[in-house]
């Protein structure tokens, strides 16, 4: 139904604009007709005083002119060619060639009847700048019709179906949202004590973790109206349009309360105002008319808005005092056991095969947010297909974690025995330096098959949940990244580019030590990251200096750290190095027995 409503907003769209263009075009062919007929006339025409001496003269034998034009052939005596002359007005022009007639003079005068065609051109003409300023007012009411693009469950079979029970892995924030279904289905026992329920909650995490599939659960529960846009749909090229949607969207929520009105994406026009010009400008008017809205609900009017985003540090600090966006709750990624009930609620309708094991799948994509948890179960499936599989097998779903976490593995793509190599020595350089550092998870597969965009990869089991990485873990995480450079440096003595997302990846993590963690003993527990430069300039005229300074030193340190495990375990880099070279792919148990051996 969405899906229509969209492709019918798009449609509406397009014949406004086709309107408009048609209407342009053919005013743009009018004119460039008449003004290529003046260009090809200019030499043959005649002024109107050189008109009025030629007549006078009793040079002019014929004078041929349209009822209603101001346009006229002449035909001079003597002359085959006739000449073209426009007169200031046709009427006294008229009555003084047939004074001149009257004194003798020999001019035939032939006044022809107006065609249809030349009616037409010159009405279009006259008419050409209302038809425009028409064609654009549909083009505007069209490109603002809320109705079109709100998302309204506002009758029983429309209603949203999404119960709680649908939601998984989020048992303590749909604790902290029940009030609000209880709210939506009996406010007056709220009134009654004289509690004021929050008038907007705003839903923030990563993109995927379910902020839509938890609003919608709620308007489920409760069994009331559940209204929804894009914070970007507010937002369109003409001035005016946001603050009017915005309008718009509340009136239609009050006539429709109790209900949820749910907004997506609301940074995208709930940023922090500016003073600028342009767009900015349109952002604050949108903005401002949302504020306005929020804050004119009366006490009867049982209406929660609902707000989602991945980056509330853009928001507005006016967005989230009391009264509006008062109560925030963060939607995490799923824990171990979260992750688990997720992959039952996608599994329901798959056919698995005994051997698969869903708490091992949870183990292995710690991190995982629940729309890439269903991801990977229906990319099994998919491949489950393509291999004539009778039920998804347990090898279906590690490739499909592969698939989404590295990519398509890519047989085609040939390698030289160069290549080969250093691939190997790479992906080895990383998989020895991890399994000595203490902190690092064991190694659960290395491969030279190229996925996606990589040559190959190596793969870790993670099988706990991080909530705090200490100081150590990172950096030896930056040693196991800078594994793989080191890797090809001590064995082939050369370097390439296949090490470049692993050297963004460790700066990455290496500024986020010094700027947002404060892991350095020099600067200190200073948050400095995502600073404007005046209040840098408050740590110091140099402290930029610094900081480059010790993301150096932090990268520096690593990569000699791994060079040094790698000398000294070289027996165990050849040895992984060759096994790749030989069988392409190494997994658990392999691994660990050529460690052990």
């Amino acid at each position: 139904m969405n899906k229509d409503k969209n492709q019918k907003n798009k449609k509406n769209k397009l014949i406004a604009i086709a309107m408009l263009l048609l209407v342009v075009i053919l005013g743009l062919l009018v004119l460039l007709v008449n003004n290529k007929k003046s260009n090809e006339e200019d030499d043959k025409t005649l002024a109107y005083t050189e008109l009025i001496n030629e007549i006078t003269n009793e040079n002019v034998e014929k004078i041929e002119m349209t009822v209603g034009s101001t346009s006229l052939k002449v035909k001079m005596k003597g002359v085959d060619e006739e000449k073209k002359a426009i007169v200031p007005n046709t009427e006294a022009f008229i009555e003084l060639v047939q004074a001149k007639v009257a004194e003798g003079k020999d001019i035939e005068l032939i006044q022809n009847p107006r065609g249809f065609l030349e009616q037409a051109g010159s009405t279009f003409i006259s008419l050409l700048p209302t038809l425009i300023m028409v064609a654009l007012f549909i083009m505007l009411f069209k490109m603002q019709g809320l109705g079109e693009k709100g998302k309204i469950y506002d009758d029983t079979e429309r209603r949203t179906k999404v119960k709680f029970d649908d939601v998984a892995g989020l048992d303590e924030e749909k604790e902290e949202l029940i009030e609000i279904v209880d709210f939506l289905k009996r406010p007056e026992r709220f009134v009654k004590m004289g509690a004021k329920i929050p008038r907007g909650v705003l839903l923030y995490g990563k993109p995927g973790t379910g902020k839509t599939l938890i609003a919608k659960a709620i308007a489920g529960e409760a069994d009331v109206p559940f209204i929804s846009m894009s914070g970007s749909e507010f937002i369109e090229m003409f001035a005016g349009l946001g603050a009017s949607r915005v309008r718009k969207l509340f009136d239609k929520a009050r006539k429709l309360s109790p209900c949820i009105v749910f907004i997506d994406e609301i940074d995208a026009i709930g940023s922090r105002r500016t003073s600028n010009s342009g767009a900015e400008t349109e952002n604050n008017q949108t903005l401002n008319q949302l504020l306005v809205e929020m804050d004119g609900f009366s006490s009867e009017e049982t209406i929660i808005v609902l707000a989602a985003t991945n980056r509330p540090e853009m928001l507005d600090k006016a967005l989230l005092r009391p009264g509006r966006f008062d109560r925030q709750i963060t939607i995490p990624t799923p824990d171990l056991n979260g992750r688990l009930d997720i992959l039952k609620i996608h599994s329901k309708e798959k056919r698995l095969s005994n051997d698969v094991n869903l708490e091992s799948v949870a183990e292995d994509t710690a991190g995982f947010t629940g729309a890439e948890l269903a991801n990977i179960l229906n990319e099994a499936a998919i491949i489950a297909t393509k291999k004539k599989h009778e039920e998804i097998e347990n090898e279906d779903i590690e490739e499909a974690v592969k698939k989404v976490v590295v990519g398509i593995e890519k047989h085609s793509r040939v390698l030289s025995e160069h290549d080969k190599k250093l691939t190997a020595y790479h992906e080895a350089g990383h998989a020895v330096v991890s399994q000595y550092l203490p902190t690092q998870t064991p190694v659960k597969e290395v491969s030279i098959i190229p996925r996606g965009v990589t040559g190959g990869y190596t793969l870790y089991k993670s099988n706990e949940d991080k909530y705090y990485i200490s100081k150590t873990e990172m950096k030896e995480k930056l040693i196991v990244l800078l594994g793989g450079r080191a890797g090809e440096k001590i064995a082939i003595n050369d370097i390439s580019t296949g090490a470049s997302n692993d050297i963004e990846v460790a700066t990455q993590i290496a500024r986020d030590m010094v700027t947002k963690y404060g892991m350095t003993d020099s600067l200190g527990p200073i948050d400095l990251k995502g600073k404007e430069d005046y209040e840098l300039q408050l740590f110091g005229e140099t402290i930029g200096d610094k900081v480059g300074e010790e993301v150096k030193n932090l990268i520096d340190e690593a990569y000699v750290n791994a060079q040094q495990l790698l000398i000294q375990h070289r027996d165990k880099l050849d040895a992984i190095a060759q096994t790749l070279l030989e069988k392409e792919k190494i997994n658990e148990s392999e691994f660990n027995q050529i460690f052990n051996s």
